[in-house]
């Protein structure tokens, strides 16, 4: 205190340094909040008497009361007055009260104050004084407030002064990550101009705090306008060869714990994946040199045991594999990134095997480095078991999810379903939704699938959605392979003594389909599949007790033989008299169906549900939603190439039961439909109507899965679907019209007349091509005689496979060719 009391008293100025042990002694504030309050308010209004008296203050005596204004606000008081007194300070020519002005302007004023234009016309002078430090001080308070006036005013300024060749550096510091605040809260307001080919040419400033703030500023620039800035690649990459190559000694002022300027090394290569990889063979070399650089340093004995050494050779070592990882050209680069990630997954340092997971997850997306990820599969495995740290191990599920293929398959879900048991509730939804994906994608056997989806249910039913047993529902009836296996393994889960209701929808449904496959065995006979299911019954909710009165009618049909039992069941006061009205209402129109309709009539009504078409499984879908943009679920497309063949297809909506048999006035009979988009419109009643052209500008309009559809299991449990078209009864395509379609489309309406409509589905894998010619009736009667031929070439007809022989006349038609051998 004496130090700072003599040299006011000889200067009149204030040591900045002292300003909290100054103010402290003004006034000390009490021992209780009470005390401290009372204190405050009382200085509060010796200031607000300075302010208003006849006394002119001076300079000295306004920065004082400024900067007490400013420690009161600080200590969480509100202050309401003072703000012109600060603005005042910033005509001072003195920097102590320049900066006590800046300093409270920039804490204080609000972005929408109506001082802002007063502070405007202050800093204008300060940045035309080419003062530096008054420069300086007048681009730090632009970039704290950064209100849009400010950005207005100052946006098309900075950039002059940023490549104007006489500015000092520390100015050059200053406008550059001044600028940078303006674009990132106001980017309209700056304009890109000749300017920004300069600013390029700051990279190689020998400054390297220049360097450094220009790098954050391009980075920004180049995400928007990446041509703009494309010059900056060569400059970068010439850049971090110099400071990669360089010993610690040689930049001194810029090594932090023997690492060469960390910081800037990180923020070339975070510009550099704004880019892909370079064009030029010499800067593409030199940069492959940098990269294999960085590398080798990380293998080598660290230069100190301090933590500050570990954490900047680290973040430089990882922002490197980040750029390996987005170039995905270098087949040596990313298998030696991989083998140094695997180096940490078993660190002792948390947060090192948390980002070894994350980059390596991103590395399994890669075909060079795919196999090299799969080899550390145990270690991700043990640290899936081991790892206290929760983020961790959800890291470790996202890596496994990632590296797995139809190699390892079988045992990643198996480890995946073992860590359920025991996994924290927060992540355990999106580990069901993954096994539930890899156990469909990568499932060479179904029975294999049904197995791990009941085992799924079993483990973690509470987090089993409605999207996974739809799913399972839905690839056992397109399959009839696995269907008596499903029902048969279905029954002995339901025999558990506590069994989770989505098991008991599943089984349900899944019975009421095929129980008729395993009814031939003494032990599952249809009475006994009805007492099962039936002991379940009163255990489950509404919407599952509706699912099995919808199988008890469903056994009618298919076991006439216990038809009384189920009508009793039906009849009894519990049904008829059910307090809920969907329960009532199924009981007695079931039994009302069973007791007057014939055994034809119950057959056609309780007919097997249709196979589902296929469409992208909303199980994926979920999980993206889940986990938001920019995570490893989003790796699904680039994954594509590789593992492009999904067994089973992909997810389909159901097609209600009663309009499988007769082809719907305005239904897509060929299966072209795009995108569903949610229509309440009814479904067109006349027989007469076209069908719709999904690929025209009127799109069609498909009801997406309800949800709680398990309500209507008797007409479809899963959704029904109705096209309904937009288009005039009397539209005719053009056939060069709809021929010009298939320039970028695998699939459409090849051609359309009143009576028919030919479609074409087409898939090509590599050398391999596959075609559906699809052939629709548009009329209310059959074809008759109705034989398609093809005509091809004596080369192609060699190379066909398969023609599959025409279908049912009343609906559609189709043939499939499948081509062996794709010739350019």
């Amino acid at each position: 205190m004496a130090e700072a009391t003599q040299h006011q008293q000889w200067t009149g100025e204030w040591l900045p340094g002292m300003a909290c042990s100054c103010l402290l002694h003004w006034f000390p504030l009490g021992k209780s909040k009470e005390a401290e309050i009372k204190r405050i308010n009382k200085e509060l209004a010796n200031i607000r008497s300075k302010f208003k008296g006849d006394k002119a203050l001076d300079g000295y005596s306004k920065k004082k009361y400024v900067c007490k204004l400013l420690f009161i606000f600080l200590l969480g008081h509100d202050i309401d007055f003072g703000h012109m007194e600060a603005v005042n300070l910033l005509s001072s020519n003195r920097y102590t009260e320049k900066q006590i002005g800046y300093l409270f302007i920039s804490v204080l004023v609000n972005s929408n104050s109506e001082l802002i234009r007063l502070i405007n016309n202050a800093i204008k002078n300060d940045l035309a004084s080419r003062n530096p430090t008054f420069m300086g001080l007048a681009l730090h308070c632009i970039a704290n407030v950064g209100s849009r006036e400010m950005a207005e005013a100052f946006a098309g300024e900075i950039p002059k002064i940023l490549v104007a060749g006489d500015t000092m550096d520390s100015v050059k510091q200053s406008a550059a990550l001044c600028l940078l605040r303006l674009y990132r809260t106001s980017p309209d307001f700056v304009p890109m101009g000749d300017w920004t080919s300069r600013v390029v040419h700051l990279l190689n400033d020998q400054h390297l705090g220049v360097v450094t703030a220009a790098t954050s500023l391009i980075t920004t620039l180049a995400q928007k306008n990446p041509e703009e800035f494309k010059t900056s690649v060569s400059l970068a990459v010439s850049r971090l060869s110099r400071i990669v190559t360089s010993a610690s000694t040689d930049l001194q002022d810029y090594t932090y714990y023997f690492v060469p300027a960390p910081w800037l090394s990180v923020k070339l290569l975070r510009l550099l994946q704004c880019y892909p990889p370079p064009e030029d063979a010499a800067v593409r070399g030199r940069l492959t040199e940098c990269l294999e650089t960085i590398l080798n340093k990380a293998q080598e004995p660290p230069k100190s045991k301090k933590v500050q050494h570990s954490n900047a050779k680290n973040a430089v070592l990882f922002e490197a594999i980040s750029l390996i990882i987005h170039h995905d050209s270098e087949p040596n680069l990313l298998v030696r990134a991989c083998n140094q990630l695997g180096q940490f997954l078993q660190h002792r340092e948390t947060n090192l095997r948390y980002l070894a997971l994350e980059s390596m997850c991103t590395l399994a997306s890669s075909e060079f480095s795919h196999e090299a990820v799969k080899t550390h599969i145990e270690t991700v495995i043990n640290a899936l078991k081991t790892e206290r740290d929760v983020s961790v191990r959800q890291r470790a599920v996202d890596l496994l999810y990632a590296m797995c293929d139809r190699s390892n398959a079988q045992q990643i879900v198996a480890e995946m379903l073992n860590y359920l048991e025991t996994a924290d509730y927060s992540i355990r939804e999106e580990i069901v939704l993954k096994v539930a994906i890899l156990a469909e994608k990568y499932a060479v056997d179904y029975t294999w699938y049904v197995d791990t989806i009941l085992n799924l249910i079993r483990i973690a039913g509470d987090y089993v959605s409605e999207e996974v047993w739809y799913r399972v529902i839905q690839i056992v009836i397109n399959r009839d392979d696995v269907q008596g296996y499903a029902a048969k393994t279905v029954f002995e889960a339901l025999q558990a003594p506590a069994c989770h209701e989505n098991l008991v929808k599943v089984g349900g449904y899944i019975l009421g389909e095929f129980g008729n496959l395993i009814a031939g065995d003494p032990r599952s006979s249809p009475l006994i599949q009805f007492n099962l299911l039936h002991s379940k019954f009163h255990l489950c909710s509404v919407p599952t007790r509706a699912l099995l009165l919808s199988t008890y009618i469903k056994f009618v049909n298919l076991f006439p033989e216990i038809k009384t039992t189920i009508q009793d069941v039906l009849r009894s006061d519990s049904q008829l008299k059910n307090a809920d009205v969907e329960l009532q209402q199924r009981a007695v129109e079931y039994l009302r169906l069973s007791t007057i309709a014939s055994t034809d009539i119950l057959a056609t009504v309780l007919e097997e549900m249709p196979p589902f078409p296929e469409r992208e499984s909303s199980i994926l879908a979920k999980l993206k939603k889940k986990k938001g943009p920019g995570t490893v679920t989003d790796l699904e497309d680039i994954k594509k190439e590789r593992n492009s063949d999904m067994n089973g297809g992909t997810e389909s909506t159901p097609v209600n039961a009663s309009t499988a048999s007769t082809p719907s006035p305005s239904a897509d009979l060929l299966g072209l439909g795009a995108a569903p988009v949610t229509s309440s419109a009814p479904p067109p009643s006349s027989t007469g109507s076209l069908l719709v052209d999904v690929f025209s500008d009127s799109a069609s309009v498909v009801a997406p899965l309800a949800p709680g559809s398990e309500d209507n299991f008797a007409s479809s449990d899963l959704a029904s679907s109705e096209v309904v078209s937009e288009e005039p009864a009397d539209t005719v395509h053009d056939a060069d019209e709809l021929f010009h379609k298939f320039v970028c489309k695998n699939n459409g309406v090849l051609f359309e007349n009143q009576l028919l409509q030919i479609g074409l589905k087409s898939e090509f894998r590599q050398n391999l091509g596959r075609m559906f010619i699809f052939y629709g009736n548009k009329t209310s009667t059959q074809f008759l005689n109705f034989t398609p031929t093809l005509i091809c070439s004596d080369e192609l007809k060699s190379n066909i496979l398969d023609l599959t022989e025409p279908l049912d006349m009343q609906i559609a038609v189709y043939a499939l060719i499948t081509v062996c051998q794709m010739h350019k």
